[in-house]
């Protein structure tokens, strides 16, 4: 079922959402080589509840944590633990709380340290093809709009999209219909309407889009050992174009 939210219902996503992005910014600070996934999931907990809000992910089907910390060729997932990050590595935390019953999500990219220019044209354009996906979702376009706009800007720059994964509806659960495709054709698809609600987050690999799941029965990785990215962002559909609901203006 595809839910239309009202206003007041799309403040209460907001709030929620808003708490995400301002749990990335946060993390994002305190990123750098040497630091452990561990680390930086305990400093995310603490600072979710202290802000009134639950971790959504911990818990979630059976998830330990409460961020998916991806580090170089993991694509999504990944369980924080041991490991500590290193100079000229890439960490994309995705990250979900539900505040006052209403869910938020959304996931960045970070560098650490100093990386090459080929990996920070990755997420550039990664973060790019998240904005241009962002742009179709206004009511009278297709899903198909948003999966195209993402597939063609990531594939004209050489990257691939992951297929095995996809954006979703979000609101009262984590996870409501529609699916959003990063991979499709222009008008097709459901069509989008107000109120709708939808978590649109580009996976963009260096490589090939084939991905696999590693033994832990979370972390998905790269096949060919690739770079992916990673980067969402909770968005309203409204009556005057989308509205980026986790963004806290602070990058």
């Amino acid at each position: 079922m595809v839910y239309l939210r009202d206003r007041d219902e799309i403040e209460a996503i907001r709030s929620a959402a808003l708490l995400v992005g301002q749990t990335l910014v946060m993390l994002g600070r305190e990123i750098k080589p040497g630091i452990t996934t561990g680390e930086l999931d305990r400093l995310a907990e603490t600072f979710i509840r202290d802000h009134g809000a639950r971790p959504a992910f911990k818990g979630y089907r059976g998830f330990p944590a409460s961020i998916c910390p991806s580090v170089n060729d993991e694509v999504v997932h990944a369980i924080p633990g041991r490991y500590r990050l290193r100079e000229g590595d890439i960490i994309g935390i995705d990250v979900g709380v539900e505040k006052n019953g209403y869910y938020g999500d959304a996931a960045r990219t970070f560098p650490v340290g100093e990386v090459d220019d080929d990996v920070e044209r990755l997420l550039r354009v990664t973060r790019e093809a998240l904005l241009l996906g962002v742009a179709q979702a206004k009511a009278g376009n297709r899903i198909g709009d948003i999966s195209h706009a993402v597939q063609s800007h990531a594939e004209l720059s050489g990257y691939s999209v992951v297929r095995a994964l996809v954006g979703h509806g979000i609101g009262r659960e984590m996870h409501e219909e529609p699916q959003v495709p990063n991979f499709g054709s222009p008008d097709r698809g459901p069509r989008l309407m107000v109120g709708q609600v939808l978590a649109i987050e580009p996976m963009i690999n260096a490589g090939s889009p084939d991905v696999m799941t590693r033994a832990d029965g979370w972390t998905v990785v790269t096949k060919d050992g690739s770079l992916s990215a990673h980067f969402e962002h909770t968005v309203a559909v409204g009556a005057q174009g989308p509205e980026i609901l986790s963004d806290p203006g602070q990058g």
